[in-house]
C-alpha cells in the first residue's frame, strides 16, 4: 500500500515539475477554466454573456500566466519582494477598475436589472484574483524548489564522486618524482633554486588537500596554483614556457575550487613535444560579475598517441560547471591546427 501511494506521488511530482509534460498541464489549466465558466450561472442576455466569459476567461489566463512566467521568474527568485508586492497592487487596481466600469456600462444587460453597482459587488472577483495569483506562485515555486533539491542531491552526489577522484589521483606519482628528483640534482648545483622547488611543491600539495576542501576560494589563490603548478612542469621541461596574464579587478572575486586545473593539465599534458618549444598561456579577466578565462596550448608538430585521460576530464568539467553555474557559464573548446584553446565564461 505505501509502495502503491509512493508511486502515486512521484507520479504526481513528474507531471507537476517534468518539461515533458508540460504541454499536459497547460491543458489541464484551460480546460479547468472553461469548465468552470461552462457551469457558471448565466446573468447576462446573450451574445453579451458569450463574449463576457471569453473575455474573463483570457483575463484570467493572462493574470495567471503573467504571475507564472514574468512576475515570479523577475521579482520573486530575484528577491525583489517589495517590487513583486507594488507590481499585485497595481494588477489589482486596474482589475477593480475595469471590473466595476464593466459592471457599469453591462448594467442594462442583465436578466434581472442591478441598480446597485457599488464596489461590494465586485468583491468575488477580488478573491478569484488572489487565488488565481496564490495558484500561480505556488506551482512556481514549487517547480523551483523540487528542481533546486534535484540540483542539490544530483551536485552533493557528484561532489562525492569527484573528490574521490580527487583523492585517487591529486599526487601524480610520476609528477612528484621527476620533481623530488629534480629538486635532489639542485640541491648540489644550486641549493637555492632547489629550496624555491620544494616549497612550491609543499604549496601546491598543501592547497590541493586542504585550501580546495571549501566550496569557494578566491580566484586569486587559484592562480597562485595554477602559477605554482606550471613552474614545477617548467622545471621538468627545458623548452616549455608559461604565461598568465590578468586583467581587471581580481580582489574578492571567489569561484569554485579546481576549477581551471584540468584545463591546465590537459594542455599540457598534450603539448609536449621533444624537439620544439612548447607553451600554454593564460588569461584571466574580470569585468564587473563576469569572468573569462582563456587557456591557450601549442600542440605538437608530431601527434603523440593518446593515451586515457586521468582525473576528472573536460567531460566531467562540463558537467561540474552545469551543476556549479547553471545558466551562468558559456564555454567553448576550438581544436585547431597548431593550438588547442579553452574559453570560459562564467558570472560570479
Amino acid at each position: 500500500m505505501s509502495t502503491e501511494t509512493d508511486l502515486n506521488n512521484d507520479c504526481l511530482l513528474q507531471f507537476i515539475t517534468n518539461r515533458k509534460f508540460r504541454v499536459y498541464r497547460h491543458i489541464v489549466l484551460l480546460l479547468f477554466l472553461a469548465v468552470t465558466f461552462l457551469n457558471t450561472k448565466d446573468a447576462l442576455v446573450e451574445p453579451v454573456n458569450t463574449l463576457l466569459k471569453i473575455c474573463a476567461f483570457f483575463l484570467l489566463l493572462l493574470l495567471f500566466y503573467l504571475n507564472m512566467y514574468v512576475l515570479i521568474p523577475k521579482l520573486i527568485f530575484e528577491e525583489r519582494y517589495l517590487a513583486y508586492f507594488l507590481w499585485v497592487m497595481l494588477l489589482l487596481g486596474i482589475t477593480m477598475v475595469s471590473l466595476y466600469f464593466g459592471r457599469y456600462y453591462l448594467n442594462p444587460y442583465f436578466k434581472t436589472p442591478h441598480p446597485d453597482v457599488a464596489l461590494p459587488s465586485i468583491f468575488p472577483f477580488v478573491f478569484i484574483f488572489f487565488i488565481f495569483i496564490a495558484a500561480s506562485a505556488t506551482i512556481k515555486l514549487f517547480q523551483r524548489s523540487i528542481v533546486v533539491n534535484q540540483r542539490v542531491n544530483e551536485l552533493e552526489t557528484v561532489t562525492i564522486q569527484s573528490e574521490l577522484e580527487q583523492l585517487k589521483n591529486q599526487i601524480n606519482p610520476h609528477f612528484l618524482f621527476n620533481t623530488l628528483n629534480n629538486a635532489n640534482v639542485l640541491t648540489q648545483k644550486d641549493p637555492q633554486k632547489a629550496s624555491q622547488v620544494l616549497m612550491k611543491l609543499s604549496e601546491l600539495l598543501r592547497y590541493q588537500l586542504y585550501d580546495s576542501a571549501r566550496q569557494k576560494v578566491l580566484l586569486t589563490a587559484d592562480i597562485h596554483f595554477l602559477e605554482d603548478f606550471l613552474n614545477l612542469e617548467k622545471i621538468r621541461r627545458d623548452n616549455f614556457e608559461f604565461m598568465i596574464s590578468t586583467l581587471g579587478d581580481l580582489k574578492g572575486v571567489q569561484v569554485s575550487p579546481l576549477l581551471f586545473i584540468t584545463f591546465v593539465e590537459n594542455a599540457v599534458k598534450h603539448n609536449m613535444d621533444a624537439e620544439n618549444s612548447s607553451y600554454v598561456h593564460l588569461f584571466f579577466k574580470v569585468d564587473h560579475n563576469e569572468l573569462n578565462f582563456n587557456c591557450i596550448n601549442s600542440k605538437p608538430m608530431v601527434e603523440t598517441p593518446k593515451k586515457p585521460q586521468g582525473g576528472l576530464g573536460l567531460a566531467n568539467v562540463k558537467r561540474r560547471l552545469t551543476l556549479l553555474y547553471p545558466e551562468k557559464h558559456f564555454l567553448y573548446i576550438n581544436n585547431g591546427d597548431d593550438v588547442f584553446s579553452i574559453d570560459l565564461k562564467l558570472t560570479v
